[in-house]
Protein backbone atom coordinates (compact mmCIF):
# COMPACT_ATOMS: atom_id res chain seq x y z
CA UNK A 1 0.00 0.00 0.00
CA UNK A 2 2.44 2.12 0.88
CA UNK A 3 4.81 1.34 -2.32
CA UNK A 4 1.62 2.65 -4.31
CA UNK A 5 1.01 5.90 -2.23
CA UNK A 6 4.75 6.71 -2.86
CA UNK A 7 4.79 5.85 -6.63
CA UNK A 8 1.66 7.57 -7.00
CA UNK A 9 3.28 10.64 -5.54
CA UNK A 10 6.04 10.52 -7.77
CA UNK A 11 4.33 10.08 -10.87
CA UNK A 12 1.93 12.99 -9.92
CA UNK A 13 4.91 14.70 -9.01
CA UNK A 14 6.37 14.39 -12.74
CA UNK A 15 2.95 15.03 -14.24
CA UNK A 16 2.92 18.15 -12.72
CA UNK A 17 5.93 19.58 -13.79
CA UNK A 18 5.91 17.96 -17.16
CA UNK A 19 2.80 19.76 -17.76
CA UNK A 20 4.08 22.82 -17.01
CA UNK A 21 2.34 25.46 -18.33
CA UNK A 22 -0.55 23.97 -17.73
CA UNK A 23 -0.06 23.15 -14.11
CA UNK A 24 1.22 26.92 -13.58
CA UNK A 25 -1.94 28.02 -14.79
CA UNK A 26 -4.32 25.86 -12.85
CA UNK A 27 -2.35 26.92 -9.73
CA UNK A 28 -2.62 30.94 -10.56
CA UNK A 29 -6.07 30.19 -11.41
CA UNK A 30 -6.84 28.42 -7.97
CA UNK A 31 -5.02 31.59 -6.47
CA UNK A 32 -7.03 34.03 -7.64
CA UNK A 33 -10.21 32.39 -6.61
CA UNK A 34 -9.11 31.67 -3.15
CA UNK A 35 -7.77 35.19 -2.56
CA UNK A 36 -11.53 35.79 -3.78
CA UNK A 37 -12.96 33.40 -1.62
CA UNK A 38 -10.84 34.33 1.56
CA UNK A 39 -11.28 38.02 0.84
CA UNK A 40 -15.49 37.29 1.06
CA UNK A 41 -14.90 35.14 3.98
CA UNK A 42 -13.14 37.89 6.20
CA UNK A 43 -16.33 40.51 4.24
CA UNK A 44 -19.15 38.07 5.54
CA UNK A 45 -17.61 37.88 9.46
CA UNK A 46 -17.51 40.88 9.42
CA UNK A 47 -20.90 41.49 7.80
CA UNK A 48 -22.27 39.15 10.41
CA UNK A 49 -21.08 40.19 13.68
CA UNK A 50 -22.54 43.47 12.71
CA UNK A 51 -25.56 41.83 11.90
CA UNK A 52 -25.19 39.88 15.41
CA UNK A 53 -25.10 43.12 17.27
CA UNK A 54 -27.75 44.65 15.22
CA UNK A 55 -29.93 42.03 16.22
CA UNK A 56 -29.35 41.59 19.53
CA UNK A 57 -29.74 45.47 19.90
CA UNK A 58 -33.05 45.74 18.39
CA UNK A 59 -35.48 46.97 21.45
CA UNK A 60 -38.81 46.76 22.46
CA UNK A 61 -40.47 50.19 24.17
CA UNK A 62 -42.76 50.10 26.79
CA UNK A 63 -44.25 53.09 27.66
CA UNK A 64 -45.59 52.93 31.40
CA UNK A 65 -48.69 54.61 32.82
CA UNK A 66 -48.27 57.27 35.41
CA UNK A 67 -50.53 55.57 37.48
CA UNK A 68 -48.12 52.31 37.80
CA UNK A 69 -46.58 51.73 40.88
CA UNK A 70 -42.98 51.06 41.72
CA UNK A 71 -44.61 47.31 42.13
CA UNK A 72 -46.57 47.17 38.72
CA UNK A 73 -43.42 47.71 36.98
CA UNK A 74 -41.19 45.02 39.11
CA UNK A 75 -43.95 42.54 38.68
CA UNK A 76 -43.43 43.39 34.44
CA UNK A 77 -40.07 43.43 34.68
CA UNK A 78 -39.64 40.00 36.27
CA UNK A 79 -42.06 38.52 33.97
CA UNK A 80 -40.28 39.62 31.30
CA UNK A 81 -37.08 38.57 32.25
CA UNK A 82 -38.41 35.14 32.76
CA UNK A 83 -39.15 34.78 29.06
CA UNK A 84 -37.01 33.09 26.66
CA UNK A 85 -37.39 36.09 23.89
CA UNK A 86 -36.01 38.42 25.81
CA UNK A 87 -32.09 38.97 26.94
CA UNK A 88 -32.18 42.59 28.79
CA UNK A 89 -35.09 44.65 30.58
CA UNK A 90 -33.86 48.10 31.25
CA UNK A 91 -36.46 50.32 33.38
CA UNK A 92 -35.88 54.20 32.14
CA UNK A 93 -37.56 56.38 35.03
CA UNK A 94 -39.35 60.04 34.30
CA UNK A 95 -36.58 61.54 35.24
CA UNK A 96 -33.99 59.56 33.63
CA UNK A 97 -36.16 60.29 30.38
CA UNK A 98 -36.23 63.78 30.76
CA UNK A 99 -32.00 63.50 31.29
CA UNK A 100 -32.06 61.74 28.12
CA UNK A 101 -34.26 63.96 26.28
CA UNK A 102 -32.31 66.96 27.42
CA UNK A 103 -28.70 65.32 26.34
CA UNK A 104 -30.10 64.84 22.45
CA UNK A 105 -32.15 68.23 22.04
CA UNK A 106 -30.55 71.13 24.26
CA UNK A 107 -32.15 73.51 22.13
CA UNK A 108 -35.13 72.52 23.94
CA UNK A 109 -34.20 72.97 27.15
CA UNK A 110 -36.07 76.36 27.62
CA UNK A 111 -39.17 74.44 26.42
CA UNK A 112 -39.24 71.62 29.06
CA UNK A 113 -38.19 73.86 31.64
CA UNK A 114 -41.39 75.78 31.56
CA UNK A 115 -43.80 73.41 31.80
CA UNK A 116 -45.07 72.56 35.07
CA UNK A 117 -44.65 68.71 35.29
CA UNK A 118 -42.80 66.15 33.17
CA UNK A 119 -44.47 65.06 30.15
CA UNK A 120 -42.26 62.18 29.66
CA UNK A 121 -43.38 58.39 30.54
CA UNK A 122 -41.15 56.28 32.66
CA UNK A 123 -40.57 53.20 29.83
CA UNK A 124 -38.78 49.50 29.62
CA UNK A 125 -36.57 48.71 26.77
CA UNK A 126 -36.59 45.20 26.22
CA UNK A 127 -33.68 43.84 23.92
CA UNK A 128 -35.29 40.37 22.02
CA UNK A 129 -33.14 37.42 21.26
CA UNK A 130 -34.49 37.48 17.43
CA UNK A 131 -35.93 40.31 15.85
CA UNK A 132 -38.65 38.20 14.76
CA UNK A 133 -39.93 37.73 18.47
CA UNK A 134 -40.92 41.49 18.26
CA UNK A 135 -45.11 40.43 17.82
CA UNK A 136 -45.44 38.30 20.67
CA UNK A 137 -43.62 40.44 22.80
CA UNK A 138 -45.41 43.86 21.57
CA UNK A 139 -48.53 41.32 21.98
CA UNK A 140 -47.85 40.19 25.79
CA UNK A 141 -46.90 44.19 26.45
CA UNK A 142 -50.43 45.51 25.06
CA UNK A 143 -52.33 43.20 27.65
CA UNK A 144 -50.50 44.38 30.50
CA UNK A 145 -52.95 47.06 32.53
CA UNK A 146 -49.78 49.28 33.53
CA UNK A 147 -48.61 50.02 30.30
CA UNK A 148 -49.59 52.82 28.55
CA UNK A 149 -48.53 51.98 25.07
CA UNK A 150 -45.76 50.22 23.14
CA UNK A 151 -43.22 51.76 20.08
CA UNK A 152 -44.16 50.46 17.03
CA UNK A 153 -41.18 49.02 15.25
CA UNK A 154 -42.85 46.46 13.20
CA UNK A 155 -42.01 47.66 9.84
CA UNK A 156 -38.26 48.57 10.41
CA UNK A 157 -38.04 44.98 12.37
CA UNK A 158 -39.43 43.05 8.94
CA UNK A 159 -37.34 45.68 6.83
CA UNK A 160 -33.86 44.63 9.02
CA UNK A 161 -34.73 40.98 9.14
CA UNK A 162 -35.19 41.28 5.28
CA UNK A 163 -32.04 42.60 4.65
CA UNK A 164 -30.53 40.36 6.85
CA UNK A 165 -31.82 37.54 4.65
CA UNK A 166 -30.71 38.53 1.55
CA UNK A 167 -27.36 39.58 2.38
CA UNK A 168 -26.33 35.99 4.28
CA UNK A 169 -28.31 34.34 1.17
CA UNK A 170 -26.39 36.35 -0.98
CA UNK A 171 -23.04 35.86 0.70
CA UNK A 172 -23.51 32.33 0.45
CA UNK A 173 -24.38 32.19 -3.11
CA UNK A 174 -21.12 33.87 -3.70
CA UNK A 175 -19.00 31.41 -2.46
CA UNK A 176 -20.85 28.35 -3.76
CA UNK A 177 -20.66 30.40 -7.13
CA UNK A 178 -16.87 30.64 -6.67
CA UNK A 179 -16.48 27.31 -5.20
CA UNK A 180 -17.98 26.00 -8.44
CA UNK A 181 -15.98 28.32 -10.95
CA UNK A 182 -12.76 27.00 -9.05
CA UNK A 183 -13.93 23.55 -9.34
CA UNK A 184 -14.80 23.55 -13.25
CA UNK A 185 -11.01 25.21 -13.89
CA UNK A 186 -9.52 21.96 -11.90
CA UNK A 187 -11.64 19.81 -13.84
CA UNK A 188 -10.66 21.34 -17.40
CA UNK A 189 -6.96 21.70 -16.18
CA UNK A 190 -6.23 17.99 -15.34
CA UNK A 191 -9.17 16.76 -18.60
CA UNK A 192 -6.23 18.76 -20.46
CA UNK A 193 -3.44 16.53 -18.62
CA UNK A 194 -4.94 13.15 -19.41
CA UNK A 195 -5.53 14.17 -22.97
CA UNK A 196 -2.13 15.01 -23.28
CA UNK A 197 -1.00 11.46 -21.95
CA UNK A 198 -3.69 9.35 -23.56
CA UNK A 199 -1.27 7.02 -25.21
CA UNK A 200 0.47 6.42 -22.39
CA UNK A 201 -2.74 5.67 -19.99
CA UNK A 202 -4.00 3.14 -23.54
CA UNK A 203 -0.46 1.95 -23.00
CA UNK A 204 -0.84 1.05 -18.87
CA UNK A 205 -4.49 0.08 -20.12
CA UNK A 206 -2.69 -3.05 -22.38
CA UNK A 207 -0.48 -3.84 -19.59
CA UNK A 208 -3.35 -4.83 -16.81
CA UNK A 209 -3.37 -1.39 -15.16
CA UNK A 210 -6.50 -1.06 -13.22
CA UNK A 211 -8.24 2.27 -13.25
CA UNK A 212 -7.27 3.21 -9.79
CA UNK A 213 -3.56 2.77 -10.52
CA UNK A 214 -4.21 5.19 -13.12
CA UNK A 215 -6.81 7.24 -11.84
CA UNK A 216 -4.41 8.28 -7.99
CA UNK A 217 -1.53 9.83 -9.93
CA UNK A 218 -4.20 12.20 -11.44
CA UNK A 219 -5.91 12.70 -8.12
CA UNK A 220 -2.64 13.87 -6.21
CA UNK A 221 -1.53 16.31 -8.90
CA UNK A 222 -4.67 17.91 -8.29
CA UNK A 223 -4.13 17.97 -4.95
CA UNK A 224 -0.35 19.37 -5.84
CA UNK A 225 -2.16 22.35 -7.53
CA UNK A 226 -4.53 22.75 -4.61
CA UNK A 227 -1.84 22.47 -1.89
CA UNK A 228 0.52 25.01 -4.07
CA UNK A 229 -2.48 27.61 -4.66
CA UNK A 230 -3.38 27.26 -1.12
CA UNK A 231 0.14 27.85 -0.07
CA UNK A 232 0.49 30.61 -1.97
CA UNK A 233 -2.74 32.41 -0.80
CA UNK A 234 -1.62 32.05 2.52
CA UNK A 235 1.72 33.44 2.11
CA UNK A 236 -0.16 36.50 0.46
CA UNK A 237 -2.37 36.95 3.51
CA UNK A 238 0.29 36.00 6.08
CA UNK A 239 2.30 39.23 4.20
CA UNK A 240 -0.81 41.32 4.04
CA UNK A 241 -1.73 40.46 7.53
CA UNK A 242 -1.08 44.03 9.05
CA UNK A 243 -3.04 46.09 6.35
CA UNK A 244 -5.92 43.36 6.42
CA UNK A 245 -6.02 44.07 10.68
CA UNK A 246 -6.03 47.54 10.36
CA UNK A 247 -8.75 47.40 8.00
CA UNK A 248 -10.54 44.69 10.35
CA UNK A 249 -9.75 46.98 13.52
CA UNK A 250 -11.20 50.44 11.46
CA UNK A 251 -14.06 48.59 10.67
CA UNK A 252 -15.29 46.99 14.00
CA UNK A 253 -14.74 50.57 15.33
CA UNK A 254 -18.33 51.46 13.94
CA UNK A 255 -19.56 49.09 16.50
CA UNK A 256 -18.42 47.86 19.74
CA UNK A 257 -17.49 44.36 18.03
CA UNK A 258 -13.44 43.42 18.71
CA UNK A 259 -12.50 41.61 15.52
CA UNK A 260 -11.56 37.98 16.95
CA UNK A 261 -7.71 36.92 16.40
CA UNK A 262 -9.18 33.35 15.17
CA UNK A 263 -10.19 35.07 11.98
CA UNK A 264 -6.72 34.72 10.46
CA UNK A 265 -6.72 31.02 11.21
CA UNK A 266 -10.14 29.89 10.34
CA UNK A 267 -9.34 31.68 7.27
CA UNK A 268 -6.09 29.78 6.28
CA UNK A 269 -7.61 26.25 7.29
CA UNK A 270 -10.49 26.79 5.16
CA UNK A 271 -8.12 28.05 2.23
CA UNK A 272 -5.98 24.82 2.95
CA UNK A 273 -8.80 22.57 2.91
CA UNK A 274 -10.81 24.24 0.07
CA UNK A 275 -7.83 24.17 -2.38
CA UNK A 276 -6.67 20.58 -2.05
CA UNK A 277 -10.47 19.34 -1.42
CA UNK A 278 -11.47 21.57 -4.73
CA UNK A 279 -8.22 19.93 -6.40
CA UNK A 280 -8.60 16.23 -5.85
CA UNK A 281 -12.49 16.18 -6.69
CA UNK A 282 -11.55 17.96 -9.91
CA UNK A 283 -9.50 15.55 -10.96
CA UNK A 284 -11.31 12.42 -9.53
CA UNK A 285 -14.45 13.98 -11.90
CA UNK A 286 -12.38 14.48 -14.62
CA UNK A 287 -10.40 11.09 -14.88
CA UNK A 288 -13.46 9.06 -13.76
CA UNK A 289 -14.78 11.16 -17.11
CA UNK A 290 -12.10 9.69 -19.53
CA UNK A 291 -11.68 6.33 -17.86
CA UNK A 292 -15.55 5.19 -18.14
CA UNK A 293 -15.27 6.11 -21.75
Amino acid sequence: MFAFVAFSLRRAWHGFWRNGLMSIAATATMVLMLVLLSGLIILLTGLDATLNYVQQEVQVVAYMKDSATPQDISNLEVSLQEMAQVTQVNYVSKDQAMKDFLARHPDEADVIGSLSTNPLPASLQINLRDPNDYLDIATFLKSQPAVDRVLNIKNTVDQMVTVIGILRAGGTVTLVVVGLIVLFIIVNTIRLAVVARADEIEIMRLVGASDAFIRWPFIFEGAFVGLLGAAITIGLLFVGQGPLTGFLSDYFKVLPVEASATVGRNVALIVLGTGVGIGVLGSYLSVRSYLIR
